[in-house]
């Protein structure tokens, strides 16, 4: 287990579940870890949070002046981290703070270790799980592997493999989104650990329409970004494959072969594939 490490809390409006998240921690590190960090990134929060917490011993309290994003904040912290070893969890109480030494004891021979709320009996919203549902389904054809859980807000990660794709991680909630997706079309090592989900202490930030909705933006954006044949190989093949239907069904029961449409599709799934392979070839180009 990874002796020094940098634990990043995240936090806006959470002043009823932050105190005893704080004090889990603490108690964690007399146990575990002399040379942990403790950062709360204060995101602007107008409900009393930060006061709760100011005088707390063993903490460092980083404050926003006005409310930036669950992503900025966990930005923010990174900056600030002294060491190379980080944890990231919510303030809600959702996840369980003692699992943090299993996460750390698997990070040396991982470039991330994520707590999978989706390999347990978890107390995730039902309205939001066929959303969560359809995203993961359409992340693991994207990367082409299993990810339990796409979107954990507990994980263990290097620093110094985070800040490569620093430019590229959002403000918002879909940060760890993000640096999943990053890392597995990167190649770099991702282990999934089973958790327990627990019910949060106040009211959820999450918009479901909204933020599933910029969650698809993003994973589509990301692995464009990443591995662009992905996704321009089967819009090409669409229209490879509409194109001989529509050759052959107005030959078949048309008295007229569509010719003009059939030439139309066949050049849009070309155009299609050479954008494709000219976007492959410059990411492949652009990587180290």
């Amino acid at each position: 287990m990874a002796e020094e490490a940098s634990i990043i809390i995240p936090v806006y409006n959470e002043k009823e579940g932050i105190s005893q998240v704080i004090e889990s921690l603490q108690s964690l590190k007399k146990r575990y870890g002399n040379r942990w960090e403790i950062i709360i990134v204060d995101d602007g929060s107008t409900d009393g949070t930060a006061e709760r917490i100011r005088n707390m011993q063993d903490i460092v309290l980083i404050r926003h002046p006005y409310n930036r994003g669950y992503g900025a904040a966990i930005k923010t912290g990174i900056r600030h981290a002294k060491y190379n070893s980080l944890i990231i969890s919510d303030a809600d109480g959702t996840y369980p703070v003692q699992e943090i030494p299993g996460l750390l004891a698997l990070l040396p021979k991982n470039e991330m270790v994520v707590g999978a709320r989706g390999m347990s009996n978890s107390h995730i919203p039902c309205i939001r799980k066929p959303a969560k549902w359809l995203l993961n389904k359409l992340a693991n054809y994207l990367t082409g592997i299993k990810i339990p859980d796409l979107n954990s807000g507990l994980r263990a990660m290097k620093k110094d493999v985070v800040m490569k794709f620093n430019h590229l991680l959002p403000d918002g909630f879909s940060f760890t989104t993000t640096i999943t997706l990053a890392m597995l079309t990167n190649d770099y090592a991702v282990e999934f650990v089973p958790i327990e989900y627990k019910m949060r202490s106040g009211k959820s930030k999450i918009r479901p329409v909204r933020d599933t909705l910029n969650f698809l933006q993003l994973i589509i954006r990301t692995v464009l970004y990443f591995d662009p044949l992905k996704i321009f190989l089967p819009i090409s093949a669409f229209f490879f494959i509409a194109s001989i239907a529509v050759l052959v069904l107005s030959y078949v029961f048309t008295p007229k072969v569509m010719d003009i449409t059939t030439v139309i599709l066949f050049i849009s799934g070309v155009q299609i594939l050479a954008i494709g392979m000219i976007a492959d070839l410059i990411d492949k180009r652009n990587r180290p």
